[in-house]
């Protein structure tokens, strides 16, 4: 298995395939990667040489922030939203959908599980009589 940027790719995958498990790499970018570092594209990862593996190790490495760092910054950002109190910090702070979408139905991926609103159901007059 090929070892890219800390994480190992499929080995039966083509390689643009195979650099879109890096967090923080699709489609796009992979066949941008491929063109710049000169590896050809349609290649098994298994059949990579180690000179290929190399060449992708050391632009992905120098050119594009992947996975740890960017997940980082991700989070220093929505960290800084909150801070300086604008409204996508209050939507993330609150736990609800940031780009606008609906609430009044649906977001339940962003919102959870439905909570059901509402009075319990009172007792009778004639069970608190009894009672």
């Amino acid at each position: 298995m090929a070892r890219i940027a800390g994480i190992e790719l499929p080995k039966n995958k083509k390689i643009e395939i195979g650099l879109a498990y890096i967090y923080g790499v699709g489609r796009p970018m992979a066949y941008k990667i491929l063109e710049d570092s000169g590896v050809q594209e349609g290649i098994r990862v298994r059949d990579l040489t180690e000179s290929d593996i190399n060449k992708l190790n050391a632009y992905i490495s120098q050119n594009i922030k992947v996975e740890g760092d960017l997940r980082r910054d991700i989070q220093q950002h929505i960290r800084r939203y909150m801070e300086i109190g604008s409204y996508r910090g209050l939507r993330h702070r609150r736990n609800l959908p940031i780009r606008g979408q609906r609430t009044r139905t649906n977001a339940r991926t962003r919102r959870g599980k439905r909570k059901t609103v509402g009075s319990a159901r009172t007792e009778t007059k004639t069970a608190a009589a009894a009672a």
